[in-house]
């Protein structure tokens, strides 16, 4: 099991629906964690879960939903800690 933290950057990948579109993403994979937009116009993602399940949700977030211009996912990764019941929308 592994966690990662994304930082999503591009113009847009806020009112996009790319937080619906991760959400729906890590849930098929049964991932858990959370999605928020960021002040900043940054989507900010945390990942729980198997690694091969992480690293493909992590693929997809490279391109998102079909309106996204994705231009960097910067990925850090981080201690696992299991504290996660599902995966969240933050507003």
């Amino acid at each position: 099991m592994i966690r990662v933290r994304l930082r999503i950057i591009g113009h847009p990948v806020q009112g996009v629906f790319f937080r619906a579109y991760v959400l729906e993403r890590a849930q098929d994979r049964r991932l858990t964690g959370w999605v928020a937009n960021e002040a900043d116009g940054t989507v900010s993602v945390v990942l729980e879960g198997p690694k091969n399940q992480v690293t493909d949700l992590v693929d997809s977030c490279s391109s998102g939903p079909s309106t996204a211009q994705v231009e960097k996912v910067e990925v850090t990764e981080e201690p696992y800690t299991g504290e996660f019941v599902d995966f969240t929308i933050r507003y």
